[in-house]
């Protein structure tokens, strides 16, 4: 990542203006060009620097559920698991860790009683145990990139 993907990264992190054209909002604050936002965006998403780029949704505000939860996988599985896992489509994001549980994931459902179905369903394709760890409290953490 270069300083401009950094400063790219950060100001959508800050919000995304709602108007007819945000893109170009955002770059015109950033002076770049709307073409070169996409561009750049479209390449962290190809290179997998940024896994996804959407909206973060309440989902326990719109009536749904949220649990962070884990793996312990086999080195030899790592790729093959979080492959299984990736495609459920409650998997907000999903990362490796350096722990014994080395596997976390975010699951976001529509209802509270899907997140132990779609728990059970991922415990079945993978063969592994699920730990589920509901959130007590919410907090924010911005992630700022030094550029």
């Amino acid at each position: 990542m270069d300083d401009i993907d950094k400063a790219i990264v950060n100001r959508l992190q800050q919000g995304f203006p709602i108007c007819e054209s945000p893109y170009r909002a955002v770059a015109e604050q950033m002076g770049i060009t709307e073409i070169q936002l996409l561009d750049r965006l479209k390449a962290l998403l190809a290179d997998g620097v940024l896994s996804r780029f959407g909206p973060m949704y309440h989902a326990e505000q719109m009536g749904g559920a949220l649990t962070l939860a884990a793996l312990k996988v086999p080195d030899e599985r790592f790729d093959k698991v979080a492959e299984i896992v990736n495609a459920f489509p409650e998997v907000a994001h999903n990362y490796a860790r350096n722990h014994v549980l080395n596997m976390w994931f975010v699951l976001a459902t529509e209802q509270p009683e899907q997140v132990q179905t779609v728990i059970a369903e991922i415990e079945k394709q993978t063969g592994l145990t699920v730990y589920n760890m509901p959130k007590i409290s919410e907090y924010y953490v911005g992630l700022q990139l030094e550029a």
